[in-house]
């Protein structure tokens, strides 16, 4: 059976992962930290841009640099949840994005959470394998 004090912990870590999900560290970012971030190739990036029209990252100089944004990183987060977790054809992911944009980005943010809550489990009950 599991304690009050567990809730409670579990609460004050979900509130801190909250905290830290909220904390705009940089303004812009290379394409090669947000592919890193996804786990993707760079060429990949490139290639959403072209298919999707939401995916705009400021390109800046002569040599093109592309610079990221929170917004830019957020959409790509959506794409790359209906495309890499769920499995979506590139056809699939636009027509949804165009059909329901606001129920594909509530679902991509509940499956972000619950990934983030399966961790943190994860890391407890290591914590308490440890202990027995």
């Amino acid at each position: 059976m599991l304690s009050l004090a567990f809730f409670v912990s579990l609460q004050q870590i979900l509130e801190d992962m909250a905290l830290n999900l909220n904390k705009n560290l940089k303004l812009y970012y290379t394409i090669g930290e947000v592919a890193q971030m996804f786990g993707l190739n760079e060429s990949t990036l490139r290639y959403w841009e072209q298919e999707f029209p939401s995916l705009r990252p400021k390109v800046s100089g002569p040599a093109k640099i592309r610079q990221y944004q929170e917004k830019d990183i957020e959409e790509i987060r959506v794409i790359h949840n209906l495309v890499k977790v769920r499995g979506f054809k590139l056809a699939a992911a636009k027509k949804m994005l165009n059909q329901n944009r606001k129920g594909v980005d509530k679902k991509a943010d509940v499956l972000e959470a619950l990934i983030g809550v399966r961790s943190e489990l994860q890391a407890l009950k290591k914590q308490l394998d440890f202990l027995q």
